[in-house]
């Protein structure tokens, strides 16, 4: 099962293939919940550069400083989750929760 803040590497193309040609690495923030019955889940891109945006955070990843994009969370389906390559460590956990948090609750 995909489970939240595990990071995938997600084929972007306009159509699934075996060739992926446009893929990104993001991080699954949708509720276990969610991900254990809808066929869909939500993921925020992860970035190489850091930009000083109130809706990034900024994440150490693969042994490097990223930044994981609030701003473009978007839903995608699971067949398009290609490989998993790591997981989101739990401090970074929490400060992705406090921003979702007041994103959505304010």
């Amino acid at each position: 099962m995909v489970t939240r803040f595990e990071v995938y590497l997600v084929n972007l193309d306009a159509e699934v293939s075996n060739d992926p040609k446009n893929t990104r690495p993001a991080a699954v923030i949708s509720p276990d919940e969610m991900n254990r019955h809808l066929s869909t889940v939500l993921i925020a891109p992860i970035s190489s550069t850091e930009m000083l945006y109130p809706t990034r955070i900024s994440i150490d990843f693969l042994g490097a400083s990223r930044a994981l994009i609030l701003d473009q969370i978007r839903p995608v389906d699971k067949s398009r989750l290609v490989k998993k390559v790591g997981d989101i460590d739990p401090e970074d956990r929490r400060l992705i929760v406090e921003k979702l948090r007041e994103m959505f609750a304010e």
